[in-house]
């Protein structure tokens, strides 16, 4: 079932979300949704491609915190 959400934004916001929305001749709120699960989609969630070449350095990973945890570590910067 639909829900609907109240969403307080300043007139730029607004103006910036209209003309994405127009250019994509979708309203406002539609061109929301789409836009937020674009979002979540492609920029929150690790594929499984990314999430084997995450995983492919897990013992660096798991030496550099034990390094950590040992006291073998410098801070550069």
């Amino acid at each position: 079932m639909p829900k609907t959400i109240t969403v307080r934004i300043d007139d730029s916001v607004y103006d910036i979300f209209k003309k994405a929305a127009d250019g994509q001749k979708r309203t406002i709120s539609n061109y929301l949704e789409y836009a937020t699960l674009n979002y979540i989609v492609n920029e929150t969630v690790v594929d499984d491609t990314e999430m084997n070449e995450i995983l492919s350095f897990s013992k660096d990973i798991k030496k550099g915190l034990s390094d950590i945890s040992a006291g073998r570590y410098k801070v550069i910067g």
